[in-house]
Order: C-alpha cells, then structure tokens, then sequence
C-alpha cells in the first residue's frame, strides 16, 4: 500500500532575502521535512488550503493570492484581488469553500471574499471595520487590532479576536450573500490581549489563547433558547501556558491541537517555551502535561504533524524551524532533526496530498 504524502506550505516575510512561499516534502515514515522550492510572493503572512485540499490561499501586501495545488503539491498561480485594507494577517475559509474570511491586525478589519468555482477569488461580498476603543490607555494595543478568525462551532458564525478591544466577536454569516452580522461579544479579561482560537475537533468548545495574560480561556458551544438556532459560549475554564514567576517575561504566542484532538500545544515568545496539554473530550477541560524550553527564539507559530507526536515550531527571530517529538509518557519532547535554516517564518500549513 502506498504511503500517505504530505507537503508543509511555509510563508515568510521577505523583507530580506526570503522569497514568498516555501514549499517542504515531508516523509511519513521520519516526519522530516526536505525544502523543494520557494514560490514568490510579497510577505505571505498566512497560508491556507481550502477545505476541498485543491486550492491555496496566501496573504500578500496587495491583497491575497490564490493558487491551484497541483498532484505534487507545487502551486499554480490563479489570480490576486485587494482585500479592501492594510495587508492582513489570518485567512479562514466556510466548510463549503464559498467565501474566503480575511482580518488585518493594522486596520481592525475583517474582509469577506467570495470564491469561484475555479478556486479564483472573487469580488469582496463585505467588510467590517472594528470601532471603540479598549480599557487600557497604556499603549497601543488598545486600538482595535483583528488577530484572528475561526468558524463557531456550528458553522453558521465567525469568531474575530480583537487583541486590542479584548474582546472576541462573533458574527452570524449569511451565505447567500457573505455578510456578516454582529451576534454576541466574548468580553475577555482586561489586558489579555487575546491572540488566537481554536474550536475542538467536536466542535463543542472554544480555545482563546491571551498573549499578555499567558492563558488558555475555554469555553463551552451551549444552545440559546432565546435566540433558537444560536450558541452562547460558557467560560468553564482559565489555565496558564507559563510557570509562575515569568509572567514578566513571557508572552503567549501560538496554538494548535494535536491531528487527533487529545492534545493542545501552545507557545510561548519571550522564555521560548512549549507548553502541552491533555484534552478531556468529555468535559473540553485542560490539564497540564509538560512545560518545557525549546529552541531559538520567538516560537511565532506550531503545527503538530498527522502522525500526533511530531510537532513544528516556527523561530521566526532566529530564522529556524525546529521539527520535535513529542514523548506523552515520559511527558518530554525532544529534537528530532537539525533545525532547517529560513529566514522570518511566520506561518504554516501541513496538507495531505490526493
């Protein structure tokens, strides 16, 4: 039987000498990645495949990109369009590959763009620009700044974390023209500085990952009576990426589950840590596995491979991507390659190929 082939889509800024997007075969045997070739393009600060697997959507200053994934995981440029605002940051995609959801840290916005059939992109079906003002006047994370965007956990809502607002908002989507309406607000702790979601493979609990707080708040997907069809989300849990005493020091910068959903991984920028977590599936509640120090600096994102104990992390200060594995017993990880040299990482996808 022949083996599953996957490839690793990595975008970088190319500020410097970095070209766009690097393409990695990766081998299911070892789970090492092997570098083939860079396509080029300004700044891909995220990558995404569409949930079918034959298109790829990638950041780009001007807008975004869409490309076809050819039969060996090479990419075949299709068209760009303005997203209406400063380049963003985060891409996400409907499970029927209708519209492509897009956010900008630098302008508090998040842009809906419909799909072709082709994969193309099409015109912008709508925009909303975050307004107000967050509690801390300190600094300038008090401004609206759209971090990130996932689906709600029925999929018929999109959750935007706004790490200025501390808030996540969370809009019904209206398919058949691909706009947005705003439903309820997440109010997060002040100063939390939300980065980033995640919804468990059940689909019935919410992950948001604070940067400045260095914690995992969770939530629970409950029906709301009132508004039939709709789900509240419950807070159920509070839990520290850090050991006490760094909180000074650190500032939580990443997160992913493990392919099978048992696992979180998180990490951390600052102390250039990784810290894991088992996942009761029954209840969504957290408990701390192992904390330890990883290599290079700025561990900007991480993505565990499908095979569950191999992970990767991205050190985007040091132009490294460290691939390791992870030991849930002796509950440790440890490198399991040379680091791979790349300038600026910033994002990653993992893809099986067809």
């Amino acid at each position: 039987m022949a083996k599953d082939r996957y490839v690793a889509y990595v975008g970088t800024y190319t500020y410097g000498s970095s070209e766009g997007i690097h393409i990695f075969d990766i081998d299911s045997d070892t789970w090492m990645m092997k570098e083939r070739k860079v396509v080029p393009i300004n700044n891909p600060s995220d990558v995404l495949v569409s949930n079918n697997g034959k298109y790829l959507y990638a950041i780009a200053d001007l807008g975004v990109n869409a490309y076809r994934i050819l039969e060996d995981g090479d990419l075949e440029f299709l068209n760009s369009k303005w997203t209406g605002g400063i380049r963003g940051c985060y891409l996400e995609t409907d499970p029927n590959d209708r519209f492509l959801f897009e956010c900008g840290y630098h302008d508090g916005r998040i842009s809906v763009m419909k799909l072709n059939e082709d994969g193309s992109l099409g015109e912008i079906a709508d925009r909303v620009f975050h307004k107000g003002i967050g509690l801390s006047m300190t600094d300038r994370r008090s401004m609206p700044h759209v971090t990130c965007l996932k689906l709600t956990p029925d999929f018929k809502g999109l959750c935007a974390v706004d790490s200025g607002l501390d808030q996540v908002k969370v809009y019904d989507i209206d398919y058949e023209t691909g706009k947005l309406h705003l439903n309820d607000i997440i109010r997060c702790d002040l100063d939390s500085g939300p980065k980033m979601i995640r919804i468990d493979k059940q689909r019935k609990y919410v992950y948001v990952l604070g940067e400045m707080s260095n914690r995992v708040c969770v939530y629970k997907a409950v029906p709301d009576h009132v508004k039939v069809g709709k789900d509240i989300f419950e807070p159920i849990q509070k839990i520290s990426t850090i050991d006490e005493g760094e909180n000074q020091q650190a500032a939580a910068s990443g997160i992913e589950f493990s392919e099978d959903g048992k696992h979180l991984f998180v990490t951390n920028a600052g102390i250039n840590s990784v810290m894991v977590y088992d996942v009761d599936e029954s209840t969504g509640l957290l408990t701390r596995l192992c904390h330890i120090k990883c290599s290079g600096d700025y561990p900007k994102a991480v993505v565990v491979m499908p095979d569950n104990e191999h992970f990767v992390v991205l050190s985007h200060n040091t132009d490294e991507i460290f691939v390791y594995k992870m030991d849930y017993e002796r509950k440790c990880y440890l490198l399991s390659a040379k680091p791979i040299r790349i300038e600026q990482p910033n994002s990653i996808y993992i893809h099986k190929l067809n």
